[in-house]
């Protein structure tokens, strides 16, 4: 797991998934200037969070893969979504931990 820069979080998108490069940038932009607006490192905090997220999931990719899988289940109408809702959830979680979120 890299570092939880924008520096090394955008090396490991870069490596992992060069086509979300661009809505890395346009995050970390929108993060800095709303920083910059509030004068809170909050919107840098959720970014960082966000990206360190998606870069644990990425870096497993079967687990990535389960995790659209369910996305698309859900959002295709699942009869009952309970189940794959639960298991999102507890990718999304996994990966926190291992970002140290």
């Amino acid at each position: 797991m890299p570092a939880l820069t924008s520096e090394a979080l955008r090396g490991a998108v870069e490596k992992l998934t060069p086509s979300r490069v661009p809505a890395f940038v346009q995050d970390l932009v929108e993060a800095t200037t709303s920083a910059q607006q509030s004068r809170s490192l909050a919107p840098l905090r959720t970014f960082v969070q966000t990206w360190g997220q998606f870069v644990a999931i990425q870096r497993r990719p079967s687990r990535a893969a389960r995790l659209r899988h369910l996305e698309e289940a859900v959002s295709g109408g699942a009869e009952n979504p309970a189940d794959a809702i639960a298991e999102i959830r507890k990718i999304h979680a996994e990966a926190r931990a291992e970002a140290g979120l």
